[in-house]
């Protein structure tokens, strides 16, 4: 393959681009530019032979313009085969080509152009005015083209390549004179499910491959700079490819989403008809039709959980069914670290764009890789992986050690907040007959004590739920079972802190009449948490580990998903 920038205007030779050689282009005998508005180091142009696209960076002071998008110093923008880069202020046209490599060296690379062309005289079709001119449709540049046979051929590849594409994807564009499937949805529409707020816009079309992103970050920054935004209208569009890569992807057929969280709609600190007016405004400078699924409060719909995902399958796509590998999401909060690139010091504020993707198996893209081209950045996932949580498991160690006592003793449990000791200590010891003492239902760890007296007075055993994290809290009941000429053992639930909060948030989505405990409290145990000991008086210590049990498929494959970034 070959890529070159025809002058349009003919004034010089075809200039070649490398697959990824940075060229410079400006003022100079290269281009014959004399324009001393000019820069000699106006753009930076690095090709991308794979993609079949050029990254052009301006450096020049003034602007250069890809296509009708007008750049300014620093920026960047990708320009695509046959597409037009004027070089500045409007004016010399320049035109991308990737052309196969030539067979015969009968043929030079100025047999591929129009080396016959006259300059444009000024006022002349196609002089180009103070603001770009749209570039030709490519059936008009085809039809430039003086080797008909070399345009034939590119075209039947891209045939070749949609074809196999869509093919690829489960989803194909009507031909004319088939069905056209589900019409485009009539006019502009909002609905509420709850914690849910669906915006549709007129035109929006169901479609098996959806695009999906994130809002704040992905799509629109602040124009004040500030992380968070201090007014509605305080919001720009991200990047200058944004718009246009939109588009790109509706004419590839793909159904434009973006999922966005808003807690601070349940939260009061944004009115939801102020937000429906700023995302109204966002969609329609994008200027394509999409739907836009805003998760107002915490629970089922807030990413990375796949409730905003799981109403786009069931009841927002007219009974298309999604292609999820051939679908993609794209999102800022991807869980990088500090310094993950140049210029970009601060690490991502969470990992909830990309575990959203993981949860739904979408494949993912950061904002950088995916409008501007760059490398994949490291990444870090949560310490605690669902997935890989097995059913299965053993329950505890030592494996060969006794779960319930023949003769009476004591049991204290120890272990995280969530950590399941409650479900363990009621599922596995009180059908066993074991008494059952809980400072959450009893009130006061005394009257826990006075219980686990009588039952052993009793000649029963008994079990000490609650986390007990210091020998302190333990001492309490081995003196008990002491006093009773009874053993001790200890029950250590080995869930870690992101176990116990992502059970803590499983239960808040599943349960119905249990506390949920804060990170506060999380933590605190933490900080007090020291590892039980024999020497402390016990006669066991058994670690039990958190094998789940789920009441049905849908539990489980809630279970399995990240919860929180």
């Amino acid at each position: 393959m070959q890529c070159f920038l025809e002058s349009r205007d003919g004034q010089h030779e075809p200039v070649t681009l490398p697959d990824g050689v940075p060229v410079v282009l400006g003022r100079g005998p290269l281009t014959r530019v004399t324009d001393k508005k000019c820069s000699r180091r106006q753009v930076e142009l690095l090709a991308d032979y794979r993609h079949r696209a050029v990254r052009v960076t301006q450096y020049g002071v003034n602007p250069t313009s890809v296509e009708e998008l007008q750049l300014h110093p620093g920026d960047s923008s990708t320009l695509q085969d046959g597409q037009t880069l004027w070089l500045v202020n409007g004016c010399y046209p320049h035109t991308l080509r990737f052309l196969p490599a030539p067979k015969s060296p009968r043929r030079s690379l100025l047999d591929f152009f129009s080396p016959k062309r006259r300059p444009l005289a000024k006022g002349e079709e196609g002089w180009p005015s103070k603001r770009p001119k749209a570039p030709s449709p490519p059936e008009e540049q085809e039809e430039e083209e003086e080797d008909s046979v070399v345009a034939m051929k590119l075209r039947q590849l891209q045939e070749m390549a949609a074809s196999a594409e869509q093919a690829k994807g489960g989803a194909s564009c009507p031909l004319q004179g088939e069905p056209s499937g589900p019409p485009p949805h009539p006019r502009d529409s909002w609905e509420e499910h709850g914690k849910l707020l669906v915006f549709t816009k007129e035109g929006v079309m169901p479609s098996a491959k959806v695009a999906g992103f994130d809002l704040d970050g992905t799509v629109i920054t602040t124009k004040s700079g500030k992380v968070f935004p201090t007014s509605p209208d305080d919001w720009r569009i991200l990047y200058p490819e944004v718009p246009r890569k939109l588009k790109q992807l509706q004419r590839e057929g793909y159904k434009i989403v973006i999922f966005t969280n808003q807690l601070g709609i349940s939260r009061g600190r944004l009115r939801p008809e102020v937000f429906k007016a700023k995302a109204e405004a966002v969609v329609e400078q994008l200027g394509v039709p999409m739907q836009v699924f805003v998760a107002t409060g915490t629970g089922i719909y807030r990413k990375p959980l796949l409730g905003m995902w799981e109403h786009l399958c069931e009841k927002a796509n007219s009974a298309v069914a999604l292609a999820v590998q051939s679908s993609l999401y794209i999102g800022d909060a991807a869980g990088r670290p500090p310094n993950w690139a140049p210029g970009h010091k601060k690490k991502d504020f969470s990992c909830s764009d990309r575990l959203f993707a993981l949860n739904a198996g979408l494949p993912f893209y950061t904002p950088e890789e995916f409008f501007l081209g760059w490398a994949p950045a490291p990444y870090q996932l949560p310490p605690f992986d669902p997935r890989e949580l097995d059913p299965q498991g053993h329950l505890y160690d030592p494996p060969d050690a006794p779960l319930v006592s023949p003769t009476p003793e004591l049991v204290v449990a120890v272990g995280f907040p969530a950590a399941g000791k409650s479900t363990f200590l009621k599922s596995q010891l009180v059908p066993a007959g074991y008494a059952y003492a809980n400072r959450d239902t009893l009130g006061s760890w005394q009257k826990c004590v006075a219980l686990c007296m009588a039952a052993l007075q009793e000649g029963k055993s008994a079990a000490v739920d609650n986390t007990n994290p210091d020998p302190e809290s333990r001492r309490r009941y081995i003196e008990c079972a002491r006093d009773a000429g009874v053993p001790c053992r200890c029950f250590l639930f080995t869930a870690t802190l992101e176990q116990a909060k992502h059970n803590n948030r499983f239960r808040d989505l599943t349960s119905t009449g249990h506390i949920s405990v804060t990170d506060i409290v999380l933590n605190s145990y933490r900080s007090k948490f020291v590892e039980p000991s024999l020497s402390e008086g016990f006669a066991q210590i058994l670690r039990v580990h958190f094998v789940p049990c789920f009441a049905d498929a849908h539990q489980e494959a809630l279970y399995r998903q990240f919860s929180e970034g």
